[in-house]
């Protein structure tokens, strides 16, 4: 697995560098936001926050544009505010520097798990009750015109896509979205899930089950 690590400190890059290939993974790193767009592709990301020539998070955003490649933030910045803004724009997982190799990559082989084997299954454009759903650029469209949808609006569908027509409960939904250390309230999972249904124009695509969870209509 190809792992690009961005991160601007030489000390802690050369011990997470050499740490991953003992592991058998492949990383490249990348010192700056400029090197990291253009180290891509890779298959997995490790993002620090704080980096010399752009914000981490505006650099999230230029990734998430251009590639699907799960991204996990690593960086010092551990409070909870910050990790609830991470989570909430998209990312994977969010690790708190300082932090154990073992820990780090326990955690990618989470993600890998939650989400690696079923994108790969998954077709890279699907089509939903009139919803076209594109994985290769994250997009979603109806009748041809892009709905404008958020990082997590376009996640919980994408999520809930991948398996038309079965019953996902909340759990597994917060889990595979907002990651399994996410332990904000899940009020705001509902809102976010409204505010799709609100852009898709329909209440009936995406149905809710009272005290369960969601499914998603069967695709054609």
């Amino acid at each position: 697995m190809r792992v690009l690590v961005v991160e601007d400190d030489d000390a802690i890059a050369a011990g997470l560098v050499k740490g991953l290939q003992r592991k058998g993974f492949d990383p490249v790193r990348a010192d700056s936001a400029a090197q990291a767009l253009n180290s891509l592709p890779a298959d997995f990301i490790l993002l620090d926050l704080g980096l010399p020539d752009r914000d981490g998070i505006e650099l999230f955003n230029n990734l998430r544009a251009v590639t699907s490649a799960p991204i996990i933030m690593v960086t010092a910045r551990g409070a909870e505010e910050d990790r609830i803004a991470g989570l909430d724009l998209g990312a994977d997982d969010y690790v708190v520097k300082p932090f154990g190799l073992g820990e780090l990559i326990a955690r990618m082989n989470a993600v890998m798990r939650r989400i690696g084997s079923k994108d790969q299954l998954a077709a890279p454009v699907q089509r939903i009750d009139g919803i076209e759903l594109d994985r290769r650029t994250r997009s979603v469209r109806i009748d041809g015109l892009e709905i404008q949808c958020t990082p997590k609006e376009y996640s919980i569908l994408e999520f809930l896509a991948r398996d038309p027509g079965a019953v996902i409960t909340r759990q597994e939904l917060l889990d595979g979205v907002w990651g399994p250390h996410w332990f904000g309230s899940t009020k705001m999972m509902d809102v976010h899930v409204a505010s799709l249904r609100k852009k898709l124009g329909s209440n009936d695509v995406i149905e809710t089950l009272r005290g369960v969870g969601f499914r998603i209509a069967e695709g054609q």
